[in-house]
């Protein structure tokens, strides 16, 4: 309970800096975890990227990178879809003590277009699964593979406090 406490109290930051400060998505588009390589699979019939393997890695890469609390503020911003008009998320998350102790571990990767994942992770509080099992997507943009602002935006509505978000 505590630790979805302090999960929740990460994801407020999310909610309540960004309003003041007017952050905009027009389109709605941790410590360092690291995990063995997640599972992948791609649904018959569907397409994939030309190299799901490479894709996969990184896309795990960039999942942990993105929730590693080390990681500044501009690189999070190259790492989730629409990242320059998200940064006023970013730096409230960044700001946030509960942030600190924020990580996340990619479990599995299933491919739903050659630009696009489905991501299974936990999100992780002091290395203890606060939110286990959560789902997130993740989307290739300017030849990347990214968090989607979809996910960052779910996380920030899990807040008891979420208000409307501008972009969310």
């Amino acid at each position: 309970m505590r630790t979805r406490t302090a999960a929740l109290a990460a994801m407020a930051a999310l909610v309540l800096l960004p309003v003041v400060a007017g952050c905009g998505d027009d389109d709605n588009g941790g410590g360092t975890q690291q995990s063995a390589t997640p599972t992948a699979t791609a649904t018959q019939g569907q397409d994939q990227p030309a190299d799901p393997a490479a894709a996969r890695q990184e896309i795990q890469k960039n999942w942990v990178a993105f929730f590693d609390p080390a990681t500044p503020v501009e690189q999070k911003t190259k790492l989730l879809e629409n990242g320059d008009r998200m940064r006023p998320v970013l730096e409230a998350f960044a700001g946030n003590p509960q942030a600190a102790q924020t990580s996340a571990k990619v479990k599995g990767i299933t491919f739903t277009s050659a630009t696009q994942a489905e991501v299974t992770y936990d999100l992780l509080v002091g290395g203890t699964p606060a939110l286990p099992d959560s789902k997130g997507s993740s989307v290739h943009q300017q030849d990347t593979w990214k968090v989607s602002a979809k996910t960052l935006c779910a996380l920030v509505k899990l807040s008891p406090d979420a208000t409307a978000v501008p972009g969310c």
